[in-house]
């Protein structure tokens, strides 16, 4: 190594620190980093610094390995430490970055999607903070203002500071478990630098509103076999700026006590779950359109052609505070900065706002998945939130009301409290999942995915298999069956919302959900006497899809704003089909997808089933 030498350079209020050269070799190949050591700026009334440890990552004869193993290593040359410290005085704010950059100058290299990176940062009792899960090397396509890391380069981390702090992390990386070393010749490497970008100004808006976990609800991330309990002491838990949103689970009554006494990292099996639940956070959008007529979202970073309703584009999205409400036409020329802003009607339940909506994240299942249709017209049974088991199927709508209203109702057995307020998602809840999967933060915005895939993948499963991908969007094929489970990365994540394992599921294909959407107080086949309480459903006035909000669009509501994307099914509710199914079936061709809407009587269906929401609000 290098002799230290400490480097101060004065640039205003804007940070850069560029740092050490990392490198990860693969078979036959050895690679040491001399980087540099000190590297500080200071400027006024802060100054941040960068010290680097002398261990660096380097591998000889690196093979692949699993997230499991990778995660964990501690052998010299395995992994990389480095702490970021600051000295502020004053209220000023630093948006800070860590990032990646492929250095790689060897003529044999092998390709960054095949190498996984993973940040920690070490807490003061030398315990390890998961800051992001194991990823493949991925360039960002934009630059980020408010820290001023550049385009090309991958994120690791971001963060805001405004006192005087230090913080040690760690870095590893390995060879990904999927990569065939049959036939590659070996000797083949790949490099990193590390960078540091810090900015003063805004705090990033990227935040959103915490999720709402109510005292029976356990936090988890997925360590790439098993979902694990999180640490929920701060937000590093979920990122939707990598499309991984926050999920949580509830499990049987009889292990409830020890899993929420459990240590962080605990393995929380999938036999003792009984709903799984993903935060949608309280949002605004607005839809840009490209030609100054056709609004079909903006091209941005995310597509290589011009929008279109078969290709469109992002719906822009802003996280907004629990007391912030936009009322605009959600509509703006792309050319222009976003504008016009909307806050979804989802986010309001009866009279009070909401900070986001626990859905649930694949189609209801039933307590008992081996009864007739998984469950059949009946209220005897409880809903389940589970992948790999058949939904629940052949109920009519007042039954899934009464179902879904009796998951958080007093006595449950899932230990909800009654302020939760679970219920049948409402079409406008669906439009808000719909929305934040169009957008950057969703399944849009993962750029694992290109062209025609950005669209969510089809659920093909003849048996209504929950979670099941068929690995490519609707299509006419009829190969029938559960073709990738959910956890399988690329091919069955992108059957969810974000392109990764933790989006919603079944959205596209499975089984038709019903929604609570109805055309102006007609109960038609549903079961119901009379309608529910007005919070637990929305209601058009009109069977025009342009003025079916008391004469006015439906802004937020995945009806016309997105009519016909991706070439999904249109078909709005009437009198004589007063409820609304979404999503389409696993036998619908090209016509399935999370902007389908159709219109049906309300009785039950062998091909119809629902979905759960909560709505949490003050006790």
């Amino acid at each position: 190594m290098k002799n230290k030498k400490e480097k101060i350079i004065v640039l205003g209020l804007i940070l850069v620190l560029v740092i050490a050269v990392i490198g990860v070799s693969y078979a036959a190949f050895s690679y040491t980093d001399t980087g540099t050591q000190v590297n500080s700026i200071t400027s006024g009334a802060i100054k941040m610094t960068y010290e680097e440890s002398s261990n660096v990552i380097s591998m000889s004869g690196a093979l692949p390995t699993t997230d499991k193993t990778g995660k964990v290593r501690l052998n010299p040359g395995e992994y990389f430490d480095f702490t970021i410290s600051s000295t502020i005085t004053g209220n000023v704010n630093i948006n800070y970055e860590i990032s990646a950059k492929d250095v790689t100058t060897a003529d044999r290299k092998i390709d960054g999607s095949n190498i996984k990176l993973y940040l920690t940062r070490i807490k003061e009792d030398g315990t390890e903070e998961e800051l992001m899960t194991p990823e493949t090397y991925n360039e960002e396509a934009s630059a980020n203002n408010y820290t001023g890391r550049p385009a090309g380069e991958m994120s690791l981390y971001t963060s805001s500071m405004n006192s005087s702090e230090s913080n040690n992390y760690r870095l590893r990386m390995y060879v990904t478990e999927e990569y065939n070393p049959q036939g590659d010749g070996g000797n083949l490497s790949f490099s990193v630098k590390i960078n540091v970008y810090g900015k003063d100004g805004e705090k990033m808006p990227v935040k959103v509103n915490s999720p709402e976990l109510d005292s029976n609800m356990i936090a988890v991330r997925y360590d790439g076999s098993n979902w694990i309990k999180a640490d929920t002491s701060d937000d590093n838990w979920y990122n939707y700026d990598k499309q991984e949103w926050a999920n949580a689970v509830t499990v049987s009554s009889s292990t409830r006590d020890t899993y929420l006494s459990a240590d962080v990292g605990t393995v929380v099996n999938m036999d003792d779950i009984e709903t799984m639940w993903v935060w949608i956070p309280r949002y605004s959008y607005t839809i840009g359109s490209e030609d100054g007529s056709n609004y079909y979202g903006k091209q941005g970073d995310y597509l290589d052609s011009t929008p279109s309703a078969s290709q469109p584009g992002e719906i822009d999205i802003k996280f907004i505070g629990v007391d912030e409400k936009d009322t605009g036409t959600a509509k703006y020329i792309a050319t222009e900065t976003p504008k016009n802003w909307y806050t979804p009607d989802a986010f309001t339940f009866g009279d009070e706002e909401l900070a986001g909506i626990w859905v649930g994240k694949f189609e209801t299942s039933s307590s008992d998945p081996s009864a007739s249709y998984g469950g059949s017209n009946n209220t005897s049974l409880d809903a389940m939130i589970k992948p790999n088991v058949t939904s629940w199927r052949n109920i009519n709508v007042s039954n899934i009301h009464t179902v879904a209203t009796k998951v958080s109702a007093a006595g449950n057995r899932y230990g909800f409290s009654e302020s939760m307020n679970s219920h049948a998602m409402k079409n406008s809840e669906w439009g808000v999942v719909a929305y934040l999967s169009q957008s950057r933060y969703g399944k849009l915005g993962n750029e694992n995915f290109t062209g025609a895939n950005k669209e969510v993948y089809q659920n093909k499963s003849d048996q209504y298999i929950t979670g099941c991908s068929y690995g490519s969007p609707s299509n006419g094929n009829i190969d029938y069956g559960c073709q990738y489970q959910y956890n399988i990365d690329i091919s069955g994540a992108g059957a969810s919302t974000t392109g990764t394992i933790y989006g919603v599921y079944d959205m596209s294909g499975g089984a038709w959900e019903y929604v609570m959407g109805n055309y102006n107080d007609t109960i038609g086949s549903s079961g119901f006497s009379a309608m529910p309480d007005a919070k637990y459903y929305d209601k058009y006035t009109s069977d025009n899809v342009r003025q079916a909000c008391n004469g006015g669009e439906c802004l937020s509501h995945a009806l016309s704003e997105t009519a016909g994307w991706y070439s999904d099914a249109q078909n709005m509710i009437s009198a004589t089909y007063p409820w609304f199914v979404r999503g389409g079936s696993y036998v619908n061709d090209a016509s399935a997808g999370v902007f389908y809407f159709y219109n049906v009587v309300g009785n039950g269906g062998s091909d119809r089933s629902f979905r759960l929401v909560m709505s949490a609000t003050s006790p």
